[in-house]
C-alpha cells in the first residue's frame, strides 16, 4: 500500500491523471527498457507466457498432492486477483504502447496489443499472485535462508513482470502497479484460506477423479498453445500436467 502510495503521488506530482500525460511521463523510461530486453526476443516471448494463469498454474499442480493448503490459497489469490484487475482496466482506460506510440519507435515481439486496457497489467498481476503465495508458504526458517528466497521470488517475478515491457505490451507503470496489486492479491488468498477453511474438499481423494478430468482438458488447452506457438515455456507446462495426471492416478488407483 505504500508503494501504490508513492506512485500516486508520483503521477500527482507530474500531473499525470489523463491518459496522455500517463503515457508521456515514461515514455523514454519505456522505451530503454523495451529496447534493452528486446535483445533477447526468444526470452522475453517465452517468460511473458509465465503472466498466463493456464501456464504458470501449471507448474504448481503437484502441489496439489503434496501440498493442497498452498492450492487452497492459490484459488483464492486468483480470484481476488481476477476481482481487481478487470474493473481497473476498465477504469483507467489507459491506451496500450502500440495504441499510442509510433510503432516504428519501439519493438514489439509476439502479439500485438491496441486496446486501451493497458492499467494494469495482467500478466504482472498473475505472476505476483502466485509467487507471493509461494514466497510465504515455502519460506524458510533460516534467516540467511530467508532473505535468498525472498530476493530469488521477487527476482523473479520482477524479471517476468518487465518481460511484458520487452515485448511491448506495457508501460513499465503498467507492471508495476500490477505487480503491487498482485502482491496484495496474494496475501488476500492466503488469509482467506487460513481464515475460511472452505477448501478442504482440495485434499479428498474422492475428487481425485475430477482433478484427473480437469487436467487432461488442460493438457490438451497447452497442446493446443503448443501447436500455434512452439515455445519452450509451453513443454515445461505440459510435462508438469502430465506428471501431476499420472501422481493423481496413480494415488487414485492405489485408494
Amino acid at each position: 500500500m505504500v508503494l501504490l502510495g508513492f506512485i500516486v503521488i508520483y503521477l500527482y506530482a507530474y500531473d499525470a491523471w489523463s491518459a496522455d500525460n500517463y503515457v508521456r511521463i515514461q515514455k523514454e523510461t519505456f522505451l530503454y527498457f523495451n529496447l534493452q530486453l528486446s535483445k533477447f526476443p526468444l526470452l522475453m516471448y517465452n517468460l511473458t507466457q509465465l503472466g498466463d494463469a493456464l501456464i504458470i498454474l501449471s507448474l504448481c499442480t503437484a502441489l496439489i498432492v503434496y501440498a493442497p493448503k498452498i492450492w487452497e490459497s492459490l484459488i483464492f489469490a486468483s480470484l481476488v486477483s481476477a476481482l481487481l484487475c478487470c474493473p481497473f482496466k476498465w477504469l483507467f482506460k489507459i491506451p496500450r504502447p502500440a495504441a499510442i506510440l509510433e510503432k516504428d519507435s519501439f519493438i514489439i515481439i509476439g502479439k500485438t496489443y491496441v486496446g486501451n486496457n493497458s492499467l494494469p497489467s495482467g500478466h504482472a498481476i498473475t505472476v505476483f499472485t502466485v509467487l507471493t503465495v509461494l514466497l510465504w508458504a515455502l519460506l524458510p526458517k533460516n534467516t540467511t535462508r530467508r532473505i535468498i528466497w525472498i530476493t530469488l521470488m521477487v527476482g523473479i517475478g520482477t524479471l517476468l513482470s518487465l518481460s511484458r515491457v520487452g515485448v511491448g505490451a506495457h508501460h513499465l507503470l503498467d507492471v508495476m502497479i500490477g505487480s503491487i496489486i498482485g502482491y496484495l492479491s496474494g496475501i488476500s488468498g492466503i488469509l482467506i484460506s487460513r481464515n475460511l477453511k472452505i477448501g478442504i474438499w482440495i485434499d479428498n481423494k474422492k475428487f481425485y477423479s475430477l482433478l484427473i478430468i480437469l487436467f487432461i482438458v488442460w493438457s490438451i488447452v497447452v497442446i493446443m498453445k503448443i501447436q500455434h506457438d512452439n515455445l519452450l515455456v509451453f513443454y515445461f507446462s505440459l510435462l508438469s500436467l502430465l506428471t501431476t495426471i499420472y501422481i493423481i492416478t496413480r494415488n487414485y488407483v492405489k485408494k
